[in-house]
C-alpha cells in the first residue's frame, strides 16, 4: 500500500473529528477537577486521543471497504466531503489491504480499552462495547435499519467524550451527558449533510438514510433545525450553570452555520451545495474546539 494511498482511505483530514472529541471531553473532566476536585491524568488524555483516532481509522476503513465490496463507490457523485476516498476504485489500496488495514485498528483499539477498563472501571466496558459495534456494524447495518445518522452522532459524538471524561472521573455525569450532546448533533448533521449527493447510489444498496426516506427538502429543514438546536442548548445550559460561561465561545460559528444552513437548501445545484458541505465541516469542528477551549478558560478563571 503506497502512502498516498493509506492516507485517502483513513480520510486523513477528517481526523481532526477525532482530536477534538478527545480535548472536549479531556476539558471537561479537567474543568470539573479544578472547580470540584477530583482526578485529571494528561497520559490518560493522550492516550484516549490516539485511541480515538485510531478508532475513527476503523469506521473510515470499513465504511470504503463495505462501500466498494457494494460498488456504492462507482455510483456515487464524488465531492470533496462525500462519494468515498477513490483508494479502492483506484487501484491505490486493495480491498485485502483494506480489510486487514480495518482489523489491525480494532486490535490496536482492544489493549486500549482493556487497559483503561482496568485502570478505571468496568462501567467503561458497555460504552466500549456499543463503539465497537457502531464501528462495525454502521456500514453493513445500521445504514440499512432507518435514521442511521442518529448512531453517527452517538458512536462518533457522544460516546467518545463521555469516554474521554470517564477515563479520569471513573464516573457518568448529567454534567457530562450535557456537554456532549451539541457533539452528538453536530456529528450527526454532518453525516446527514454529506448523505445528500449519494442518495441515488445508496438506493440501490438498500440504504435508508434520512434524505432518502423523507427527502432531501424536509432534510434540509431537519438540518437547519438541528443546528439551531446546538446555539440554543449551549446558551441555555450557560443559563443554566451546566456549562462555564465561557463555552459561550461556541456561539461564534453560528454566521458559518447559517450559511451552511442556506446552502443546505441548494441541493440541487452541486457547485452551490458543496461549499455549504465545507462550512458544515468547519462548524462541526470549529464549535466543539471553541467549548472546549470554553471548559479550559472556565477552568482557569
Amino acid at each position: 500500500m503506497k502512502f498516498k494511498g493509506f492516507m485517502m482511505i483513513v480520510r486523513a483530514p477528517f481526523l481532526l473529528l477525532a482530536l477534538i472529541l478527545g480535548f472536549l471531553g479531556a476539558s471537561i473532566a479537567w474543568y470539573e477537577s479544578r472547580e470540584f476536585g477530583g482526578n485529571f491524568n494528561l497520559g490518560y488524555a493522550f492516550l484516549a486521543g490516539f485511541g480515538l483516532i485510531v478508532a475513527h481509522i476503523s469506521v473510515n476503513v470499513w465504511n470504503e471497504y463495505f462501500d466498494y465490496r457494494s460498488k456504492i463507490d462507482l455510483k456515487t457523485q464524488k465531492t470533496p466531503f462525500s462519494g468515498g476516498s477513490g483508494a479502492l476504485p483506484s487501484g491505490m489500496v486493495t480491498p485485502k489491504q483494506a480489510l486487514w488495514l480495518g482489523i489491525i485498528n480494532l486490535i490496536i483499539i482492544i489493549p486500549i480499552g482493556v487497559f483503561f477498563t482496568v485502570v478505571t472501571g468496568w462501567l467503561l466496558l458497555p460504552l466500549l462495547v456499543v463503539a465497537i459495534g457502531c464501528i462495525m456494524l454502521y456500514t453493513p447495518f445500521i445504514l440499512k435499519m432507518g435514521y442511521p445518522e442518529s448512531a453517527a452522532g452517538l458512536g462518533l459524538g457522544i460516546l467518545p467524550i463521555l469516554g474521554a471524561y470517564f477515563i479520569h472521573t471513573s464516573e457518568y455525569t448529567i454534567s457530562a451527558l450535557i456537554a456532549s450532546i451539541p457533539s452528538g448533533i453536530l456529528v450527526h448533521n454532518l453525516l446527514l449533510l454529506n448523505e445528500f449527493p449519494d442518495v441515488e447510489a445508496d438506493r440501490t444498496a438498500n440504504r435508508h438514510t434520512l434524505p432518502m426516506t423523507i427527502g432531501k427538502k424536509k432534510t434540509a429543514i431537519f438540518y437547519s433545525v438541528m443546528m439551531a438546536v446546538v446555539y440554543l442548548w449551549i446558551i441555555a445550559t450557560v443559563l443554566s450553570g451546566d456549562m462555564p460561561v465561557f463555552t459561550l465561545l461556541g456561539l461564534l460559528t453560528f454566521p458559518l452555520a447559517f450559511s451552511a444552513i442556506e446552502g443546505a437548501f441548494k441541493y440541487d445545484d452541486i457547485s452551490k451545495f458543496v461549499p455549504a458541505q465545507a462550512k458544515n465541516v468547519f462548524v462541526v469542528l470549529l464549535t466543539q474546539l471553541l467549548i472546549g477551549i470554553g471548559f479550559i478558560l472556565g477552568g482557569v478563571f
